[in-house]
């Protein structure tokens, strides 16, 4: 059965910067899912659209905006400002918390490349407030600092062939306290461009979302 999904263009206003934004929300959502991109990437970018588009279709309303204006992404730098970036992803989260039609959803994170060093470190701000983060051939070990303060379901995905990121990942996933898996996805790079492996990290990303927050779903109906 298909599901109703409702999607809109938004402008985030924060107190210093207007960033663009596309929220989708399925009827009947169990939680918001907010994504937060690697250096040099945009709402725009296709693997994330992918994974959100899955996520939608299971239940999850998503948030795919840009951590950065044009202008600052002119400045190369700024990509991997991590503590930019990371007080970026707290706004818009508090941001969203005002609007009705998400405010009472359970918020979780999916964070890709160095876009999950700054969901870790939002998480670890914000505690309670961010149910569950799931990391794409992310870049974990940018946070190790805070990986201890993280009480967030947290899962890491990295690809079988992507030797180095694995042990990073390793290292970051060590630090960890909080409810925590390691999944390793056989005979995929970092990109997961190889036939069906996008496909399986977007199912067991929309798995670990659902369960982590039909914890808490009865809470918000």
């Amino acid at each position: 059965m298909q599901i109703s999904i409702e999607h809109t263009t938004i402008d985030i206003e924060l107190k210093d910067v207007k960033l663009k934004g596309e929220w989708s929300i399925p009827i009947n959502a169990i939680g918001l899912v907010i994504f937060s991109h690697g250096s040099g990437s945009s709402r725009l970018s296709p693997r994330n659209r992918y994974v959100a588009q899955y996520l939608q279709e299971n239940g999850l309303a998503t948030l795919l905006f840009d951590l950065l204006t044009e202008e600052e992404d002119s400045v190369y730098e700024n990509r991997f400002n991590i503590q930019l970036l990371t007080k970026r992803l707290i706004n818009v989260t508090q941001w969203m918390e005002t609007y009705n039609e998400v405010h009472n959803l359970p918020i979780g994170y999916f964070g890709a490349s160095t876009g999950a060093a700054s969901a870790l470190r939002a998480a670890a701000a914000l505690k309670g407030e961010i149910r569950a983060v799931v990391s794409r051939g992310g870049r974990p070990d940018l946070a190790l600092d805070v990986l201890d303060k993280v009480t967030a379901s947290s899962l890491f995905i990295v690809g079988g062939n992507d030797t180095a990121v694995i042990e990073l990942n390793k290292k970051a996933y060590q630090k960890l306290t909080c409810d925590r898996s390691l999944k390793i996805i056989a005979n995929a790079t970092h990109l997961f461009e190889e036939k069906g492996k996008l496909e399986e990290v977007a199912a067991i990303s929309a798995n670990w979302f659902a369960e982590k927050m039909k914890a808490k779903t009865a809470d918000y109906v």
